[in-house]
């Protein structure tokens, strides 16, 4: 059997438009993201920032780098799951989003944890 490794965090991340906050002629779309954060280490670490990249159906990229996420900097212990949904908004009606968290071990070892990508789209937009 593998042994976990003592710095591994999966994350998970789904998008849904909004169409309460979004103006298509006027080019807002607006999107909920949905993010769950797993410790599947050995050793519990704390989300110290974030740093999000996000590209919008013309290539333009965004990136937004913060401290914790949504104002706070949860610490996981293995097996811990922590559950956060925030928002954006681009001028098209299709994009992505990927980053990383930067953990940190209570003995303060830091490690990228990296976010992989995701789409934002809005509904009958892709095939």
């Amino acid at each position: 059997m593998k042994t976990p490794a003592p710095h591994s965090i999966s994350i998970e991340a789904v998008a849904e438009f909004v169409p309460a906050q979004s103006c298509p002629g006027e080019d807002h779309f607006a999107f909920v993201y949905h993010v769950t954060i797993r410790n599947t280490g050995t050793m519990a670490a704390r989300l110290i920032s974030r740093h999000w990249i996000i590209t919008d159906g013309a290539d333009r990229v965004q990136e937004i780098h913060g401290q914790g996420v949504i104002g706070e900097q949860p610490r996981l212990v293995p097996g811990e799951v922590f559950r956060y949904s925030c928002g954006c908004a681009l001028e098209t009606p299709v994009g992505t989003m990927q980053g990383s968290y930067l953990m940190e071990t209570d003995d303060g070892q830091r490690f990228e944890a990296e976010i992989p990508a995701f789409m934002l789209a809005m509904p009958k937009t892709l095939h």
